[in-house]
This record gives C-alpha cells, sequence and structure tokens, in this order.
C-alpha cells in the first residue's frame, strides 16, 4: 500500500474457504480497506462482504463503488431484519468481515461488543476469526504528512474462537452476550500489551 507499511500475522488461520467470519476490533476506516487486501494478498481474489451504514449508499457513485467490493448498507438505529438476514447468509457461505464494536473506537481502546453480533453468530455458526488490527489509526496524519514517512500497520489473525459450548444453550439474550464477549475477549488477546504508534520508515511493504 502506498500510504503504509502492512504487516500481516496468523493468516493460516484463515480457512480458504466460506463460512467464515471475520471479526475485528475497529481504529479507523482504513480497517475496511486493509483487511480484506491482506485476505487477498495470501488467497487470491474474492469477495469478503462487509456492512456498512445506509448513509454512505446515498450518493450513487459512491453506493456502485461500495457495492463493487462486496459492501452492503445496514439501517444503523434500526432493526435492519433484512440485512440481518443477509449477514447470517454469507457468514453461512462466504466471508462476512464485520467489527463487533459497531463503530469505531474514539480512543483506540477495545469496546465491547453489540449483543446483535453475538445472536447472529449464533444463527449462522460460522468459523469465527478474531482479528487484531493496529496503527490504521495513524494513516491519515502519515498522509498530510508524508515527508515523514509510511504508517505501520499490523494486522494479526488469531485460531478459530470455539463456540460449540453456546450453541447447546437455548436462543437466549445471555447466550448472545456470552458468544460475543469470547469473540471480544478473543480479540483482545491477540492485540498488543501497549497501544502501537505508526512509525516513519519510508518503506511500503506487505509481510505475509
Amino acid at each position: 500500500m502506498v500510504c503504509c507499511r502492512v504487516q500481516v500475522q496468523g493468516h493460516e488461520t484463515i480457512p480458504t474457504r466460506g463460512g467464515v467470519l471475520l471479526a475485528g476490533n475497529h481504529l479507523s476506516v482504513f480497517d475496511t480497506l486493509l483487511l480484506p487486501y491482506t485476505v487477498m494478498a495470501v488467497q487470491g481474489v474474492q469477495v469478503i462482504w462487509a456492512p456498512a451504514k445506509a448513509e454512505l449508499f446515498r450518493s450513487r457513485l459512491l453506493g456502485r463503488l461500495l457495492t463493487s467490493l462486496g459492501v452492503f448498507p445496514v439501517r444503523r438505529g434500526q432493526h435492519d431484519r433484512q440485512a440481518m438476514r443477509r449477514m447470517i447468509a454469507y457468514m453461512r457461505t462466504d466471508k462476512l468481515m464485520l467489527f463487533p464494536e459497531g463503530t469505531r473506537s474514539q480512543d483506540g481502546q477495545l469496546q465491547a461488543g453489540k449483543r446483535t453480533v453475538g445472536k447472529l453468530i449464533y444463527a449462522a455458526r460460522p468459523v469465527v476469526i478474531p482479528v487484531a488490527i493496529w496503527g490504521t489509526e495513524t494513516i491519515l496524519a502519515c498522509l498530510r504528512r508524508p515527508w515523514r514517512g509510511r504508517a505501520h500497520v499490523t494486522i494479526r489473525y488469531g485460531p478459530p474462537v470455539d463456540l460449540q459450548r453456546y450453541y447447546a444453550l437455548p436462543d437466549t439474550k445471555e447466550t448472545a452476550i456470552a458468544i460475543v464477549q469470547e469473540v471480544m475477549s478473543a480479540i483482545a488477546s491477540l492485540l498488543p500489551p501497549v497501544p502501537q504508534k505508526g512509525t516513519a520508515d519510508g518503506s511500503c511493504t506487505l509481510q505475509p
């Protein structure tokens, strides 16, 4: 990538076939670009489906671009049943990218996951791959001051989250919360103990 140096770790845990949820923390709009980029860099060109707020699709041009990339609209703040059915379907047969926090973290710290994500996982029962991302929050600053070099981004994939014991439980609010908490714990375990800032090393490489 021209704006950053991307290091990929643990990509061998990503299944090559569908029925996969890539669940990551969310720091920047660049997360939605770099996560699919790193998957395709090691597995080849494919569609990584992803939900995005419906407001982005008000622009016809932007809407067409997002649709071409596998992004589909979700009406936030509403019970968007159509989008939920779509996410469940993709999690059963394809690869879906989702940020359980629901929005970007404002302070860089991992936030609580949304209960709805736990409910979707319970319904679809995909292979859940936790993803830890850091460094993307520095990309904009590096773009504004390119003479300082490129941002250093790390995307770390973990092993599948074992959720089988929850699928034997009733479909309740408590079960959904337990599932998403398990996923968030897996993401947290992949993050560095101290938040890492972007470095200006003047290089741009992908290291799978």
